[in-house]
């Protein structure tokens, strides 16, 4: 379930880690808890795979400091996906737009 949204926040938080802290191949433990965070509310979302981006979802699902962690994040690291992971980023972009269309 929601597969690719996994994929996409998961790359976002490893971006951000070694940008921001330097840790090298892995995740610091902080941005590790924050990935197992994202990917278990990713795995309990209501919606399924019509799953809306969370910025724009009616059920906010995360506690108020790990969103705003995970808002840190995505600010960061959303431009610079489509440099880095142009294809996911890109596919993204495409899977919230078809949502929108859906509505």
């Amino acid at each position: 379930m929601n597969e690719g949204e996994k994929k996409v926040v998961s790359k976002m938080i490893t971006l951000y880690c070694h940008s921001k802290h330097k840790q090298g191949k892995g995740l610091c433990e902080e941005c590790n808890s924050l990935n197992n965070y994202a990917l278990q509310r990713l795995e309990r979302c209501p919606f399924g795979e019509n799953k809306p981006t969370c910025g724009t979802c009616t059920v906010h699902c995360y506690k108020s400091d790990m969103r705003s962690r995970i808002k840190e994040v995505m600010r960061f690291s959303g431009p610079r996906m489509l440099f880095i992971h142009p294809v996911e980023a890109i596919q993204h972009f495409y899977r919230e737009s078809k949502r929108k269309r859906l509505k």
